[in-house]
């Protein structure tokens, strides 16, 4: 693909349900980028602010740990397109193409309903997290349903960029796995 250093993104061809998936995963994973940019600029003013000023600080430590944690969940269906996520293809290469097929289509299945399970109890936790406003036991005192809201944004967009690799799969524009046929 154009543009892309050398990692090999899923395809799209010309669907529009692919594109538009595609050009979510791909937001998310510049919303994570600005995520770890933020939460390293904020280490380095917590730094200066302990070290130089010899003051204390509120609320650096919990911005800096709510953004990681954010940038990661938030990243997942970008790194999921970009087929980033550790990947072992032992099994898909000794397979014949059409075993491999069934075999994508199956992994890609299961992986659906489980990501599908934990999106339904992140968005649970999340809401009632934000109907209780509940909010974190530090001075900074941030209302938890803000950083937790990373939960089910994040999972969300996984399991759409699942359903997306299925349907390149089963429409036969990305083939099992990214592996073509040989």
């Amino acid at each position: 693909m154009a543009g892309q250093s050398s990692a090999v993104a899923a395809r799209t061809g010309n669907n529009p349900f692919l594109r538009a998936v595609a050009a979510l995963s791909t937001l998310a994973g510049w919303c994570s980028a600005a995520m770890i940019v933020a939460a390293v600029a904020i280490t380095c003013q917590m730094i200066f602010v302990r070290f130089v000023l010899n003051q204390s600080t509120v609320w650096q430590t919990e911005a800096v740990v709510y953004l990681a944690i954010g940038a990661t969940l938030i990243g997942l269906p970008y790194v999921q397109r970009l087929r980033g996520h550790v990947n072992v293809d032992l099994i898909p290469l000794a397979l014949p193409p059409r075993a491999r097929y069934y075999m994508c289509l199956l992994t890609l299945s299961l992986s659906i309903v489980m990501v599908a399970i934990v999106l339904f109890y992140a968005y649970e936790h999340w809401h009632l997290t934000y109907e209780r406003n509940w909010k974190s036991d530090t001075v900074w005192g941030v209302r938890l349903w803000i950083p937790y809201l990373a939960l089910p944004v994040g999972f969300g967009l996984f399991l759409l960029q699942l359903v997306a690799d299925l349907v390149a799969v089963i429409l036969k524009i990305d083939p099992p796995f990214g592996l073509e046929d040989v």
